[in-house]
C-alpha cells in the first residue's frame, strides 16, 4: 500500500516519528565524505548514518573497533558540509561511551560541537543506560542500536543472526522498550529474525530501522558502498545491490590506462 509522502525541507528527529505515525517508511544510508553525502542527500534520503563502518569501508580494518573519536568527527564534519535536507546520525565509536557515562557525554558533545552532526547512535541496552541518560539530559538526540552490535563482535564471536533464542529475544524486547522510555528518538535493529523485528516495531512508538531485520519495521538502512556494488566480497542475505560499480569502475580505470599508454588521452580537444 502506497502512503502519501510529506515533503520535509529539513528532516529532524521529529520528522521520523511523524513518518512512522503516518505509515511512511524511512530511508537511511551511510556516508563518510562530502562528495558521497552530497549525492545521497540530493537523491532525497531521509537519514545519513556516519557509521563506524567507516573503519571497514574507508580504512580497511577487519572490525569497527579501531576507528577513533577524532576520525569519526572528521568523517561526520565532511558529511555535514555536503547535506541540505537529511538528518545526520553519527556513531559513537568503541571505547568512547561503554565504561563511563561522563566519558560518554564528553564524546557525544565533541561530535555535536566539532562535526555539526544532528544526533548520535550507540550500541546496547540496559548495560549502557546511564550513558544514554546523561547524553539525553544534555539535549543530544540518541538513536539506539540492538541485535547484532558489531562493536561487541569479540564477545559474540560471529556476525550471525541474533535473538533467535527466546531468552535473547525477550532481552532485546526489554532493551527496546527501555530505550524508548529513556527518550531515544529511534532504534536500529541489525540481523534479527523478521518476526521479532516486526513485533518490536509494533510495540514502540519510536521508529525502528532495520538492517537484515525484514520488512515489518519502519525503515531500512544499508551501507552505501555495499548497495552500490563497490564492495564485492560481502554478500549477506539482506543486501540488495542496486549497481555493480566495482565492475564498472574497474572497466573505466582499465580504459583510462589503455588510453594513456596508447597516447589517445589527452586528445587535441582535451588540452590548452
Amino acid at each position: 500500500m502506497s502512503v502519501a509522502k510529506k515533503e520535509y525541507k529539513r528532516v529532524t528527529v521529529k520528522s521520523l516519528v511523524e513518518m512512522k505515525a503516518n505509515g511512511e517508511k524511512i530511508s537511511m544510508l551511510t556516508a563518510y565524505d562530502y562528495t558521497m553525502a552530497k549525492i545521497v542527500d540530493n537523491a532525497g534520503i531521509d537519514v545519513i548514518l556516519v557509521g563506524d563502518s567507516a573503519s571497514n569501508v574507508m580504512a580497511g580494518h577487519e572490525t569497527t573497533l579501531p576507528i577513533t573519536l577524532d576520525q569519526m568527527i572528521y568523517h561526520a564534519s565532511s558529511v555535514v558540509r555536503g547535506i541540505d535536507r537529511c538528518l545526520v546520525v553519527v556513531d559513537l565509536p568503541f571505547g568512547s561511551y561503554q565504561s563511563d557515562p561522563k566519558e560518554a557525554l564528553r564524546s557525544a558533545i565533541r561530535i555535536m560541537k566539532e562535526s555539526g552532526g544532528h544526533s548520535i547512535k550507540l550500541e546496547g541496552g540496559k548495560e549502557i543506560k546511564e550513558s544514554i541518560k546523561r547524553i539525553l539530559n544534555a539535549g543530544i538526540p540518541v538513536m539506539g542500536h540492538l541485535g547484532l552490535t558489531p562493536q561487541s563482535i569479540y564477545k559474540f564471536g560471529t556476525y550471525t543472526v541474533r535473538a533467535k533464542e527466546e531468552e535473547e529475544a525477550e532481552k532485546l524486547m526489554e532493551d527496546a522498550l527501555l530505550l524508548e522510555r529513556l527518550g531515544c528518538f529511534a532504534l536500529v535493529l541489525e540481523k534479527v529474525p523478521a518476526k521479532l523485528a516486526q513485533k518490536v516495531a509494533e510495540a514502540l512508538t519510536i521508529p525502528v530501522i532495520g538492517i537484515g531485520a525484514g520488512g515489518g519495521v519502519d525503515g531500512q538502512v544499508l551501507v552505501t558502498h555495499d548497495m552500490l556494488g563497490m564492495t564485492h566480497e560481502f554478500n549477506p542475505r539482506f543486501l540488495r545491490r542496486y549497481l555493480d560499480l566495482y565492475t564498472e569502475m574497474t572497466g573505466a580505470f582499465e580504459q583510462y590506462i589503455t588510453d594513456v599508454k596508447s597516447r589517445d588521452f589527452p586528445s587535441n580537444k582535451e588540452q590548452y
